[in-house]
């Protein structure tokens, strides 16, 4: 029974920006600049704490079946968002790693994604994963096809052979070791079903945008406690 006192890598399901609006009476967009505003924040904390890894849930392969206007505007701000954090992630070392979809994001944005994981590439002292036009279950798919075009023999397929061809093929810490999930959700909606065989979970009743600094510290305190066995 292993205790581990720090994550090496957290990953945040951030639900509840579209709840939160509506309990202020505010439009959709405010809660969604609102979660935008407070996921700097609790990146920067989440570093502060010594955690490598973050990786953050931006917008699912279902998220497409909302709204034209909402999904437009979401685009745009993941625009400045990725831009933000470029800023951020050359001050600060930060490696920027898309997981998800290339494919069906706009040019722009795509072009945002792939300058920013060009720029960084080089740095180690954290990882930043966006996971945007991501599903679990679409990973996997993915992953199928590059072993197929790969031409794998079955009798090569380890687990460390397939993780290879996930997204976070390559990734110091690409399991998470815990997942915080916001708004009272208690699901994991498949994020990283590979990855996070093993991940401890936290599930917070309150909105992404409500999400404070001493959250983040107390979910870390409540990982330090638990026992992870691992199968053992």
């Amino acid at each position: 029974m292993a205790l581990q006192s720090t994550p090496n890598h957290i990953a945040i399901i951030p639900d509840g920006n579209r709840r939160w609006a509506r309990e202020h009476n505010l439009p959709t967009f405010e809660g969604h600049k609102k979660g935008f505003e407070v996921a700097i924040k609790i990146g920067r904390k989440i570093r502060s704490l010594g955690v490598h890894t973050l990786t953050m849930w931006a917008f699912s392969t279902e998220n497409w079946n909302r709204t034209k206007e909402e999904v437009n505007y979401l685009m745009k701000m993941y625009e400045a968002f990725i831009e933000k954090n470029l800023k951020e992630a050359l001050k600060e070392k930060i490696r920027i790693i898309h997981l998800g979809r290339k494919d069906r994001i706009s040019k722009k944005l795509l072009e945002r994604i792939q300058d920013s994981e060009e720029k960084t590439k080089g740095f180690k002292n954290y990882v930043l994963n966006i996971a945007l036009d991501y599903g679990g279950r679409d990973e996997i798919t993915r992953a199928i096809e590059k072993i197929k075009n790969e031409k794998l023999k079955m009798k090569n397929l380890t687990e460390e052979a397939i993780s290879q061809f996930l997204d976070t093929a390559n990734q110091p810490y690409p399991n998470p070791d815990l997942i915080i999930r916001t708004s009272g959700e208690q699901r994991t909606s498949g994020l990283m079903i590979w990855q996070a065989a093993y991940a401890e979970y936290i599930f917070l009743n309150k909105h992404f945008p409500d999400l404070k600094d001493e959250d983040i510290e107390l979910a870390v305190e409540e990982f330090a406690q638990r026992q992870r066995r691992f199968g053992k």
